[in-house]
């Protein structure tokens, strides 16, 4: 799986990139089924959603999963930018388990 960062309104550190890739990387067990050369592709969008606000939901990430035949899409938004992240990963965990067993019920 591939995965692009994309971010907008701060700069991504090291770390908050190790922890992105480790988190959406976590995904790749789920999609071993379509992913023969690395065509599943990972497009994480992480920023902030407002520069003057410093409380209440901040930090927004968005991550679309391109699938052989489907596109999946979620996001979270919440006042920390690693609770988002979480968040996106949770949501779309499920949708691919949803996907997959639509797909396993129609064959």
């Amino acid at each position: 799986m591939k995965i692009n960062i994309e971010a907008t309104g701060f700069d991504v550190t090291p770390t908050i990139k190790a922890y992105i890739e480790s988190k959406i990387g976590s995904l790749a067990r789920l999609l071993k089924r379509f992913e023969t050369a690395g065509e599943v592709m990972a497009l994480v969008e992480v920023g902030r959603t407002t520069r003057h606000h410093k409380h209440g939901d901040v930090f927004r990430a968005a991550l679309n999963l391109d699938l052989p035949g489907k596109v999946i899409r979620a996001e979270s938004e919440n006042e920390d930018l690693r609770t988002a992240v979480d968040g996106v990963k949770n949501k779309i965990k499920d949708d691919i388990e949803k996907y997959k067993d639509k797909l396993s019920k129609h064959r």
